[in-house]
């Protein structure tokens, strides 16, 4: 396993970042597909034994049954100190007023509701989960920063917004002397590159971690265009990520792959790879050779003329993913 620091930071962690999306309670949430317990814990343990260290979750995966799935598996399969645990706040968690966003209410009683259902006494990056509109920033961060003062998270992160939003709450936490964003978690594959306009060289320029999410586009660059899965039918938010018109860049992963005699998903991860702005891939995995061929990406070079075949056939898009 190769290790990289996070953005600026002094920690180091895996470059694939486990997605915990894929382990929770299937009737809990809107994640049909998802695996439960005894289902996600070998998936867990094989990517320890592989050297993942990095675990991304949220609290709203699978109504916080995604956090007690990873954190009991971790506690049992682990020493705290050696793994990065991450999770996120800003979705719904029950009926009512207050029961999403990035207030101080809301961030106050979620970390402490995600800490008790990871079981450990702090996480190592708490990430805002998307951007709220409705709070002030000047609210929001320096809520954040209380969270890590009092030590229930080491680092902060954000995930999918505008590149001015992001520099807005950068820019606020710098002003106030709060804790800043390490990361930045964003919708980034070969069937979306919107963020290559403002996002990433951002982040480059302040050496801001970037962790895509969807690194192989819901599994589309993994198989044949019209292929259908369990999670196909029931992914909605999936469904109006991707269009018709990708599927000349799944033919050339197709035929890249092919050539190389190794599975798509490593074609499409090596390229994610090779972008100097990636820091670590979010790689959901629900069967054992999605956790073997992230690593086995990690080994593979591809060549200018390949990268060429790729890239060459993406066209701009509409912003996806906020």
């Amino acid at each position: 396993m190769q290790y990289v620091k996070l953005g600026s930071t002094g920690l180091d962690v895996s470059r694939i970042c486990v997605g915990c999306m894929s382990f929770g309670l299937p009737d809990r949430g809107t994640h049909e597909w998802t695996l439960d317990e005894e289902a996600s814990r070998p998936l867990i343990r094989q990517a320890l034994d592989a050297g993942i260290n990095f675990f991304d979750t949220a609290n709203v995966y699978s109504d916080g049954t995604s956090e007690e799935i990873v954190g009991r598996a971790l506690a049992e399969f682990a020493r705290r100190e050696e793994v990065v645990v991450a999770t996120k706040v800003n979705g719904a968690m029950h009926q009512g007023p207050n029961a999403w966003g990035l207030s101080r209410k809301a961030i106050m009683t979620e970390i402490d509701n995600s800490l008790r259902r990871l079981g450990t006494d702090y996480v190592d990056l708490y990430q805002i989960h998307r951007f709220d509109p409705h709070t002030p920033v000047e609210e929001t961060m320096e809520a954040l920063h209380d969270v890590v003062k009092a030590g229930k998270a080491r680092y902060l992160g954000a995930s999918s917004m505008y590149a001015w939003q992001f520099a807005k709450m950068q820019h606020t936490a710098r002003l106030h002397g709060w804790t800043r964003f390490v990361s930045m978690q964003n919708h980034y594959n070969l069937l979306y590159r919107e963020e290559e306009r403002e996002m990433l060289p951002l982040c480059e320029d302040q050496s801001v971690a970037t962790l895509p999410w969807s690194p192989l586009a819901r599994g589309r660059l993994t198989r044949d265009w019209d292929t259908v899965t369990a999670r196909t039918e029931t992914d909605n938010f999936g469904k109006t990520l991707y269009q018709e018109g990708d599927r000349e860049i799944v033919d050339a992963v197709t035929r890249i792959a092919g050539e190389r005699g190794v599975p798509r998903a490593q074609i499409a991860l090596a390229w994610l790879l090779g972008r100097p702005t990636v820091t670590a891939p979010i790689v959901g995995a629900t069967k054992p050779h999605h956790l073997t061929d992230a690593v086995a990406s990690l080994d593979v070079a591809l060549t200018e003329k390949e990268t060429e075949e790729l890239e060459r056939a993406y066209t701009p898009r509409a912003i996806s993913g906020h």
